[in-house]
């Protein structure tokens, strides 16, 4: 048994062939570790630098980056030599030992706040979970959640800002600072920031594209303070056919009482819309929750909820190693959390991980015979690879599509993410805000129900788990005839062009012309997806 070990506070450069280091477990048993270089530090991919050029590491006459053909012979001799000798003390050491997880750790000490201030998300016991389940414990556990009745993560404007007295940037930036110091919240959505204008665009959307011709039924998947439904509704009364309002439904899935509570009493402001809203607390990805298939057209809205959805995180010690699922299970008695790596097999991230296509990625590294130089240069340098799996995504699009399977999605969040400190793709930015500072965390493991914990979505990725959900890839795939035709009409555009298209630009324009709405949030997007027929199937 071979593992790998990283700490968060003391991240080692070293690497050994030796396996010298026995760690004393929690039960007394021992543990085999093998020492590997930290992960890169993000700000490397973030600005793309170039990995150390190999004359660090290789002396060569002519500068070559590589060695010669005769010291790879070498260095292969010696490589199988001391790969036999090392299998064999591995095999006698390990033995007679058993872990509780098949890959040893990358030890965390989360220490944002102690265990007397908060509890962990991590459930009392060490037995592992999955990072999915460690996040959405971090996020919506109702007794500590960060989403939860505790929490004062989503704040509520008292009245709409109005956009065309402020002289410019600078005035704007300064009422917003004003703003989150005078609330001392988490943050405002751009829903609240802009509206009603926001939802208004949203509400046009769904008008110019939706079957008028049927009740209008609308489902929100995490609607905050309900600040989009009530304006949504506003909007239909004010602007659509009267039969339109008079027939429409919307129904909010929340799954924080508190929300769910705060957007009763936002609807409540005006009357004749809570006789056609009702907000139902429970998980949308939970499918116990929809009851029965429900084939009637239906619109479904997600503003800033993807980012928010449970990830899991695989990992590859090297270049030619296979990926593995990451566990997390705490130390018995301490409050550090350990990463476990394990082979993949969940079936969740399975599934994500062939929509992506790194099985394919996996299979063509396996059937190519990896020269000796390669496979050399990845042991003794190895480049250790994390990548953030959408696998809450993928559930919810699973369930929505059972659920609803005439729907027409529409869905908005953020495509980029700055500053981001936890290591891997698609890694999420966990913060905390505090009497207007914000701080960033090193790990998603500092997350104890204080910190926001969201990841950048990837909307090419979104869209391929929509048309796979929908059935029309498994119909591409299976089909051995004609090409099968799609099932959803997709579209990814800019907040931007999208509200120029939906929106009124201008209700968000300052005098110099500054628009925040337009300029500030270019690292977002909209995403629709519509039924190709306009039929009930």
């Amino acid at each position: 048994l071979v593992a790998v070990s990283t700490s968060h506070s003391q991240r080692t450069q070293s690497f050994s062939l030796r396996p010298s280091h026995l760690l004393d477990s929690t039960d007394g048993e021992q543990a085999i570790v093998l020492p590997c270089p930290a992960l890169p530090h993000p700000l490397f991919r973030l600005h793309q630098r170039k990995p150390m050029a190999a004359s660090r590491f290789l002396s060569h006459p002519h500068g070559s980056a590589f060695p010669t053909a005769t010291a790879v012979r070498e260095a292969s001799a010696r490589a199988v030599t001391c790969r036999e000798a090392l299998l064999s003390r591995w095999t006698r050491l390990a033995s007679s030992y058993e872990p509780s997880c098949s890959f040893s750790t990358r030890a965390g000490s989360a220490t944002a706040r102690s265990d007397e201030e908060s509890p962990e998300p991590l459930p009392p016991t060490t037995r592992p979970v999955l990072v999915r389940d460690f996040i959405r414990s971090a996020l919506y556990d109702p007794d500590h959640g960060y989403f939860s009745k505790l929490s004062g993560s989503v704040g509520v404007l008292d009245r709409s800002i109005n956009f065309n007295q402020l002289q410019g940037r600078g005035a704007y930036t300064k009422h917003l600072d004003s703003l989150y110091k005078r609330h001392d919240i988490s943050w405002f959505t751009p829903v609240e920031l802009f509206k009603p204008w926001y939802a208004h665009g949203i509400a046009e959307a769904i008008l110019r594209t939706a079957n008028l011709s049927v009740p209008l039924k609308i489902y929100e998947i995490g609607g905050g303070s309900g600040t989009c439904a009530k304006c949504i509704m506003d909007y239909m009364m004010l602007n659509a056919p009267p039969k339109v309002y008079n027939n429409m439904t919307y129904i909010s899935v929340e799954i924080s009482s508190a929300l769910a509570k705060k957007q009763l009493e936002t609807i409540g402001g005006v009357q004749s819309h809570l006789s056609r809203f009702r907000v139902e607390c429970r998980d949308a990805a939970d499918r116990t929750g929809w009851g029965h298939v429900d084939r009637r057209p239906c619109w479904v809205i997600m503003l800033e909820v993807l980012d928010n959805l449970p990830h899991d995180l695989i990992c590859c010690p090297n270049q030619v190693s296979q990926w593995m699922e990451v566990w997390l299970e705490r130390i018995s008695g301490s409050s550090k959390i350990l990463e476990c790596y394990k082979p993949l097999e969940d079936p969740l991230i399975t599934r994500c991980i062939k929509i992506i296509g790194m099985d394919k990625q996996l299979a063509t590294h396996e059937n190519k015979i990896v020269s000796a130089a390669k496979q050399i240069w990845s042991k003794a340098f190895p480049k250790s690879q994390r990548s953030w799996m959408p696998t809450g995504c993928l559930q919810l699009l699973e369930v929505l599509h059972w659920a609803l399977p005439n729907m027409s999605l529409i869905a908005s969040d953020y495509s980029y993410l700055p500053d981001v400190r936890v290591s891997g793709d698609r890694a999420p930015l966990v913060s905390t805000k505090k009497d207007g500072h914000t701080v960033d965390h090193d790990t998603y493991l500092d997350a104890k129900g204080d910190a926001d914990i969201f990841f950048p979505t990837d909307f090419s990725l979104l869209e391929c788990m929509d048309h796979h959900c929908s059935g029309w890839l498994n119909q591409q795939t299976d089909s051995r005839s004609a090409k099968p035709a799609k099932k959803r009409r997709t579209i990814i555009l800019d907040t931007a062009p999208f509200m120029e298209e939906f929106g009124v630009p201008s209700k968000t324009r300052t005098k110099e012309g500054y628009n925040p709405l337009l300029d500030d949030f270019k690292n977002t997007k909209f995403y629709l997806s519509v039924p190709t027929y306009n039929i009930i199937r």
